[in-house]
């Protein structure tokens, strides 16, 4: 555990408050835990907002009169480049994986090689494939089929009666970067992880991967096709159903029974309601806030053409009305 003092130094920012404040973790909007340190990218994430005092806020200089004062302080002059300093401050050193002792776990059917790291957990009546791959504190479940050549990475948890196919990789690093000062991409650390609730069953060559701070997560009776691709930060709701080729985008939140068709896209931020399905090769840029079948499919073009054409999309049934009442 460091305090604000040595952090500061490491992560090249400057402390307003006390040295000697221990910090245990990074919190996150959605769970801010006491003695820790919250990213502040965007002062209108704290409308109305009642944070504790004993949470560090890292924020750039531009931000800083809009905060509370009571609260230490680590201002940056690239807080981008400060963040990822600090989130590789957090980020576990993983062991080099073992070959597994069987002996160690009840009922365990193994069909090839495994390797675990240290801390792994698993459940009664599992079975594993070739070429299996457990990374550090895994926690398994119940009647668990993993097939060949899966990766389970380091802090995943996977709930019982789950079945994940061939070649499919959970808790792989997220795609988050950011521009630092000098213009070029930096990678976010994630330490954040997976979990997987009871009941799921997940395709062939899957990647979901590891939330930044928070877990990924998927409930219980999700199914899943081969070849999807889930992001960081995403929640996939309850029973769920995603088709094959589906690309879901880092911050989604898929509520419960939703049916996503083959080859659709989700972009980031994208929240769902229950009992929502997505036509194949439709593309969801906005939010869907009611149950029903929704489609959109638009040939790719300049995107201000793109607009244009939208917008009289959208008016055609006022269009058809005019014209027959013309007619008329």
């Amino acid at each position: 555990m460091l305090n604000l003092g040595q952090i500061a130094k490491k992560i090249d920012a400057e402390l307003h408050g006390d040295n000697n404040t221990f910090v245990s973790s990074i919190s996150s909007l959605q769970n801010i835990r006491p003695n820790s340190i919250l990213f502040i990218s965007d002062t209108k994430h704290l409308v109305q907002r009642n944070l504790p005092h004993n949470v560090t806020f890292l924020v750039s200089r531009e931000n800083i009169n809009c905060l509370d004062h009571k609260n230490n302080l680590l201002i940056s002059a690239d807080v981008n480049k400060s963040w990822i300093l600090l989130l590789n401050l957090f980020k576990k050193d993983i062991s080099a994986p073992k070959k597994i002792n069987t002996s160690l776990y009840k009922n365990l059917s193994i069909f090839g090689s495994v390797f675990v790291g240290r801390g792994v957990k698993i459940g009664i009546n599992c079975s594993f494939g070739n070429n299996v791959l457990i990374e550090d504190n895994v926690i398994i479940g119940d009647n668990v089929c993993i097939k060949n050549n899966v990766v389970i990475g380091h802090n995943c948890k996977v709930g019982n009666n789950v079945t994940i196919d061939s070649g499919t990789v959970i808790g792989s690093e997220g795609f988050g970067n950011l521009i630092t000062e000098n213009s070029s991409w930096s990678h976010i650390p994630h330490i954040g992880s997976v979990t997987i609730s009871n009941n799921v069953s997940i395709g062939a060559n899957c990647c979901i991967d590891r939330g930044t701070i928070e877990d990924t997560i998927i409930y219980k009776g999700v199914i899943i096709d081969n070849l999807v691709h889930i992001a960081h930060n995403v929640f996939i709701g309850e029973n769920t159903a995603i088709a094959a080729k589906v690309g879901i985008a880092g911050s989604c939140n898929i509520g419960k029974r939703n049916m996503i068709g083959g080859l659709v896209g989700i972009v980031d931020h994208i929240t769902t309601t229950d009992d929502v399905i997505i036509s194949a090769t439709s593309t969801v840029s906005k939010n869907i806030t009611e149950p029903g079948t929704f489609t959109g499919i638009m040939p790719i073009s300049k995107h201000a053409n793109w607009k244009r054409i939208a917008l009289w999309i959208t008016k055609l049934d006022k269009i058809v009305k005019f014209l027959n009442l013309k007619k008329i």
